[in-house]
């Protein structure tokens, strides 16, 4: 079992990467600012040290150079946006490596892997929860949680990266195309997290009106606006303890978008036309189908506000991605429809399941499915190659 340092003046990150670390079976403490690190450097031995380089009062840079000093340390530098430069200097310094953010969870447990013994298999002070966790996550893994589908590499891999993250209590971006199923994601996350046992609250940020979407996400008191004919809580009330989903995040308007942030900063909102602060405690996790990075260059969405969101990102992989999948997809489609029309589940030959995985699949699973059931009532008895020629 490793010690390990972080420093970083944002809280969010700070617990995030603790949260994520201690999951590794590692101790770990935290600086919030350069002086701090510096103090608990002198008095501590430390396997490795994460440092953000962007930092009121000290900033990293200052403090890798001031810790070599004191000791001989492994010190692994946190870059921010526009401070890639400044992290390939760190290198030429001392530094071992560096992390941009978001933080990939890959990168992160690379570094860890790379620097740190790994914990002995069946280590006594391994954490009980953390093999409860993983009896909870057999599902996941095998990947029926939530109804996510698939068996392939890319899908193994997204299953283990939420395994690592979902524990956590670090918010989460997840990215994607229109319907690879982000949603499904996100409620994986909240089933395998501490937070499973409260609400799971969805918001779609691209279907509310932008008048509307404020008293959506923090409610409003009565006679706020012509129809507050009454009082409301909104989404973040509602989720409190719990898990807060807001798809379509990049639709959001710059004003909702300002007190979302708010809202993370401080875990406080204040219902439309109130006046008193509300605390709340909600894992805020945020999905898109757009780059996030051209809207902040175009204006649309705030910087400050990505980054907060962004402590990890999860990529859902297209569907075109992993066309090994289509068989147990359909198979899936094929059963649920059969299920819910009561009737006798359709077969479908290797031609057609073949013809199928030489589609485009622009619209990813959700064309799946529809193709998949408009076939099922299309067809007679047996789904063939010919059938995906004139209905797919």
């Amino acid at each position: 079992m490793s010690k390990i340092l972080v420093i970083d003046d944002e809280k969010s990150i700070r617990f995030s990467l603790k949260d994520i670390i201690e999951y590794e079976d590692h101790i770990v403490e935290e600086a919030a600012d350069g002086m701090e690190a510096l103090s608990l450097i002198e008095k501590n031995d430390y396997d490795l040290i994460f440092c953000d380089i962007k930092m009121p009062k000290m900033d990293g840079v200052e403090v890798l150079e001031k810790a070599l000093k004191i000791k001989d340390v492994k010190i692994c530098m946190i870059s921010g946006h526009g401070t890639i430069s400044t992290a390939v200097e760190c290198l030429k310094k001392g530094a071992i490596d560096y992390i941009e953010k978001p933080i990939d969870l890959n990168r992160l447990l690379k570094v860890l892997t790379d620097n740190l013994q790994s914990p002995e298999n069946g280590d006594s002070n391994s954490k009980p929860e953390k093999q409860r966790t993983k009896n909870k996550n057999a599902s996941l893994l095998s990947g029926k949680t939530s109804n996510m589908i698939g068996e392939s590499t890319k899908m193994k891999e997204m299953y283990s990266f939420i395994e690592k993250v979902g524990v956590t209590d670090a918010r989460i971006l997840i990215t994607g195309a229109n319907g690879t199923g982000k949603e499904l994601v996100a409620k994986a996350i909240h089933n395998i997290s501490q937070r499973s046992s409260n609400s799971f609250v969805e918001v779609n940020c691209a279907a509310i009106p932008s008048e509307l979407i404020e008293s959506e996400l923090f409610g409003h008191e009565k006679g706020a606006f012509t129809s507050a004919i009454k009082q409301r809580k909104g989404n973040f009330e509602l989720a409190d303890g719990g898990s807060l989903f807001l798809d379509e995040i990049g639709d959001m308007s710059l004003s909702a978008q300002a007190k979302v942030l708010r809202a993370l900063q401080e875990n406080k909102i204040t219902r439309v036309g109130g006046e008193k602060d509300i605390s709340v405690n909600v894992r805020v996790i945020a999905a898109t189908n757009k780059n996030l990075k051209e809207e902040i260059e175009r204006g649309n969405f705030r910087e400050d506000l990505y980054h907060r969101l962004s402590v990890i990102v999860i990529k859902v992989p297209d569907l075109r991605e992993r066309l090994e999948d289509i068989p147990l997809l359909v198979d899936y489609f094929l059963e649920s429809y059969s299920n819910q029309m009561n009737t006798k589940k359709p077969k479908i030959s290797a031609k057609a399941i073949k013809k199928l995985q030489s589609m485009p699949w622009t619209g990813n699973v959700r064309e799946l499915k529809n193709v998949t059931e408009r076939l099922a009532i299309l067809c007679e008895g047996e789904i063939t190659d010919k059938d995906i020629e004139k209905y797919a």
